[in-house]
């Protein structure tokens, strides 16, 4: 269903895009749209994912420089037969996490150091899962579109009043007034399909990344944890670049906090439960996982908030430590 949803979401969003550039320029405006979107896509899928990670300064790191994090990611990348993905740190005390890539093969997963300093090696395996389940999906490529389109939509709608206006009194076109609200109505709309997207995908990679680590409650307690941290620490990157806020496992930005039509994200509640429902049913679509080794507790000056589903033992430990930033 979620699949069927995001199709049609898809098309609506293309069609709203044809629709604008026939409204400015007719059949011309057509042929226009559609070679601003196929361009701006075509840059877009081969070069996504070099812009973001360079844009948030991820550090690659490999199995010398962080032994347990990675050995975790190639872990789940086995469990759900995908190639190993490039892996990478952030540095940045918002605990968050990201995939990209134009496909499984040409991937790569993130994660803050703050999301490895505050969570345990099992709620961290749950949040790789489900970027790998993004991977997985190619997820990574359908928000990339949906992004372009929404963006080059919301450029043609600024191209309104230049062109529309001069096209509404000579041409019996849409008009100033029609300009207007198309300039405003438009790019709203597609921000709209855009985050109705997001919040698709992102059930959809919950169920999934819940199978491939074989166990939902990981997930879900590092998503009770993620909620209240993620905007207890601001993310001066995120901040600085809100069209990224939808690649998160959690919306990086202030606010956004409800399931509505504004919000990148599912409301937290609900994703928690739905996994919390998995976990009861035993709905695992027979997805292991080898449990990851417990390490010694470590406290934390942020307070979580007690939604936690299963104990914490401290962040994912192993040769490097993720509390004594090993990755230098």
């Amino acid at each position: 269903m979620n699949y069927l949803k995001t199709g049609i979401l898809l098309a609506g969003l293309t069609a709203l895009f044809m629709g604008v550039g026939y409204l400015l320029g007719g059949q011309t405006g057509i042929v226009l749209a559609l070679a601003v979107a196929l361009a701006m896509n075509a840059f877009a899928y081969w070069n996504s994912d070099k812009m973001v990670l360079r844009m948030y300064g991820a550090r690659e790191v490999d199995a010398r420089t962080a032994p347990t994090y990675y050995g975790i990611v190639q872990r789940l990348a086995h469990n759900a037969g995908l190639p190993m993905p490039r892996v990478y740190i952030i540095e940045d005390a918002q605990p968050n996490a990201f995939a990209t890539g134009r496909d499984p093969q040409h991937a790569a997963v993130a994660a803050s150091t703050g999301l490895l300093n505050h969570l345990s090696e099992e709620e961290i395996t749950g949040v790789m899962a489900h970027e790998l389940a993004h991977v997985k999906h190619r997820d990574t490529l359908i928000m990339t579109v949906t992004a372009t389109l929404a963006g080059a939509l919301s450029m043609l709608a600024n191209f309104a009043m230049f062109f529309g206006g001069a096209r509404g009194r000579d041409n019996g076109g849409i008009g100033i007034v029609g300009t207007l609200v198309l300039m405003i109505v438009a790019p709203m709309a597609a921000m709209l399909v855009q985050m109705a997207i997001s919040r698709s995908r992102e059930y959809e990679a919950d169920r999934e990344g819940a199978e491939i680590a074989g166990q939902p409650l990981w997930l879900a307690s590092a998503l009770g944890k993620l909620e209240q941290l993620a905007h207890a620490i601001p993310s001066p990157r995120a901040e600085a670049n809100p069209a990224t806020a939808h690649l998160f496992i959690v919306n990086p930005l202030s606010g956004a906090r409800m399931d509505n039509l504004f919000s990148t994200h599912p409301s937290m509640e609900n994703r928690i439960a739905r996994l919390e429902q998995m976990a009861r049913n035993g709905n695992l679509g027979g997805g292991t996982a080898p449990r990851p080794r417990a390490t010694a507790p470590r406290s934390s000056s942020i307070p979580t908030r007690g939604r936690s589903t299963i104990p914490s033992s401290g962040p994912a430990g192993g040769g490097e430590g993720f509390g004594r930033r090993p990755w230098g």
